[in-house]
C-alpha cells in the first residue's frame, strides 16, 4: 500500500492537526507495516503558489508534476487540514492546485466533469479552534471542511474521512475532551475497509 502524508499546520510541535496526522499515519503502518509512505511538510518546504509555467523543465512544473504522480499513485492520502481563518492554510491550497489538473484528475465532458481520481481514500485529520459543525451557530463559516469536500468529490475521490478536533480553542477541558474523541475515532477510520 502507498500512503501519502501531508501536513500544513504552522504550528509546528504545537499543532492538533500534525499529532493526528501522526496518530493515523503510525495506525496504518501498524497494521501493515509493508506500507510504503511518503511525507511532506506543506510548511517546512512550501510550494510555489500555481502560474501558468509554459517549460516542463521549469523547477515549479517539474516539483508540481511530482506532486501530482505521488497524488496518482497513492492508495490512501493523510492530510492536516487545520482551520484557518475559516478556511484553510495557503500552503494547502498550493499542493491541491498542483493535484487538481484537467486531464489527469478530472476532465470537462459533455455531461458534465468527471473526477478521474477515485479508487483512493483520503483521510483528513481537521483541527478547529472553535465550533464549526453541522448544526453549530458557526457552520455558515465551515469554509474548511466543505471546500475539501468539494475539491475532492470533484476529483472523483468517493472514499473521504474526516478526523476532527474542534473546539480545542475553548478550553484546556474542551481541548482534551476533543482530542480524545478524534484519537478514539482513528482506529474506527484506518480499520474500515477500502
Amino acid at each position: 500500500m502507498k500512503l501519502l502524508h501531508l501536513d500544513a499546520s504552522a504550528l509546528g510541535s504545537h499543532s492538533v492537526s500534525r499529532g493526528l496526522t501522526a496518530a493515523i499515519v503510525a495506525e496504518f503502518t501498524r497494521n501493515a507495516p509493508a506500507t510504503e509512505v511518503i511525507y511532506h511538510d506543506l510548511v517546512a518546504n512550501p510550494l510555489p503558489h500555481w502560474t501558468p509555467v509554459a517549460d516542463a523543465s521549469d523547477p515549479a512544473a517539474v516539483l508540481g508534476s511530482q506532486m501530482l504522480e505521488e497524488f496518482l499513485a497513492a492508495d490512501v492520502v493523510v492530510i492536516g487540514a487545520p482551520m484557518y481563518n475559516f478556511s484553510i492554510p495557503s500552503q494547502l491550497k498550493a499542493w491541491i492546485d498542483r493535484v487538481a489538473v484537467a486531464g489527469k484528475t478530472f476532465r470537462y465532458t459533455a455531461n458534465g466533469p468527471e473526477g478521474l481520481a477515485g479508487g483512493k481514500r483520503i483521510i483528513i485529520a481537521s483541527s478547529r479552534g472553535g465550533v464549526y459543525s453541522e448544526g453549530s451557530a458557526a457552520a455558515p463559516m465551515d469554509f474548511q471542511e466543505t471546500y475539501l469536500r468539494a475539491v475532492f468529490g470533484f476529483l472523483g475521490v468517493t472514499d473521504l474521512e474526516f478526523v476532527r478536533a474542534e473546539g480545542v480553542n475553548l478550553s484546556e477541558d474542551n481541548k482534551v475532551e476533543s482530542l480524545k474523541t478524534a484519537h478514539a475515532s482513528i482506529g474506527v477510520v484506518t480499520r474500515k475497509a477500502a
